[in-house]
């Protein structure tokens, strides 16, 4: 057991490292640099920068330095609890993502719960009720749930709520919140903007639960081993809780790792169509104007979320299934 988790700990600072090294380099991929972006930007406005002006900025931002050079300085920093300056915002990265990150986490962890809480019983109805008038609903609005973008979803309930209801489901908070500090008041409003964000994030992740669910647990339930325990005279319930839907659980376990990274990179555009406020948009921002500090710091943290959510799928795995623990030995 010690040994499984140690090579998951392992595993984990190595890929971290990798995440390290390539987000550095993707970051470096298109031509130019920030001082590029930057001239550009400054050009269109009818201004001028003249190529001194432009080598000074280099120098000052160390963009003159061979790459390798830059990302060991990176990775010191990083060392050191600072990821880097900001050259679009002239701030420390951390100041810049600061609540961002926060929030984004908030709003993934909510996501999945909205997955979980959703998938989880309609799949094992489903299954239990095989081409029944409730297995073919679900499995029409599954479909639905799949083919239907994020971002058309959060457009169509912005409209009928705002027809219907004549508000606005934009935002985490409300309008007398958005600069406030924290306070009870304030998390209580963020829990009351959380749902819409939420569901829209969370509606294509359920639908494809929903179906993997439904599948494993009809598996599950043609194996000898229930029809052994069926015979044995053990309730409907406890039979299926007991044995085919723990069985069947591992693939929920299993898509905590990559869940985080789909609804991070799937809010991008939701974030801006609901304006929230996500790394979803700054990530993006970063990248179109060169940030590389910024970008690449970004990466990294979600890059370091999708392995700590690799380990707790893991780790979720060995005490759900036996025979991963039988395995690890």
């Amino acid at each position: 057991m010690l040994g499984f988790v140690g090579r998951r700990l392992l595993l984990a600072a190595f890929t971290t490292w990798a995440i390290t090294v390539l987000s550095f380099v993707i970051i470096q991929l298109p031509p130019g640099d920030f001082v590029t972006a930057y001239i550009a930007a400054v050009e269109s406005a009818g201004d001028k920068i003249s190529d001194q002006e432009a080598e000074a900025l280099r120098e000052e931002y160390g963009l003159d330095r061979p790459i390798y050079v830059q990302y060991f300085k990176w990775m010191r920093q990083i060392a050191q609890g600072n990821f880097g300056m900001s050259m679009s915002y002239r701030k420390a990265v951390i100041d810049v993502v600061g609540e961002r990150l926060m929030l984004t986490v908030v709003v993934t962890l909510a996501a999945v719960f909205f997955t979980w809480v959703i998938a989880l019983p309609v799949g094992i109805y489903s299954a239990v009720r095989q081409y029944s008038t409730a297995d073919h609903a679900f499995t029409f609005f599954g479909f639905l749930g799949l083919a239907i973008p994020d971002f058309l979803l959060a457009l169509a309930l912005m409209y009928f709520i705002w027809q219907w209801f004549g508000g606005s489901i934009g935002g985490l908070f409300s309008p007398e919140y958005l600069q406030a500090p924290w306070s009870l008041d304030r998390l209580w409003d963020l829990i009351k903007h959380l749902p819409i964000p939420a569901i829209v994030l969370g509606t294509a992740g359920t639908a494809g639960l929903i179906r993997i669910m439904r599948a494993n647990l009809l598996d599950e339930l043609s194996k000898p081993y229930v029809v052994t325990a069926r015979a044995k005279g053990l309730s409907e319930i406890s039979l299926i809780l007991k044995y085919p839907v723990r069985v069947a659980l591992n693939p929920f376990a299993s898509t905590i790792g990559y869940l985080i990274p789909y609804v991070v990179s799937g809010s991008i555009i939701v974030s801006i169509v609901l304006s929230l406020p996500t790394v979803g948009p700054l990530l993006l921002t970063s990248l179109v104007n060169q940030d590389m500090f910024l970008a690449g710091s970004i990466i990294l943290l979600l890059g370091f979320l999708t392995v700590i959510g690799t380990l707790i799928s893991d780790f979720m795995l060995m005490f759900i299934d036996p025979r991963i623990r039988m395995g690890a030995r």
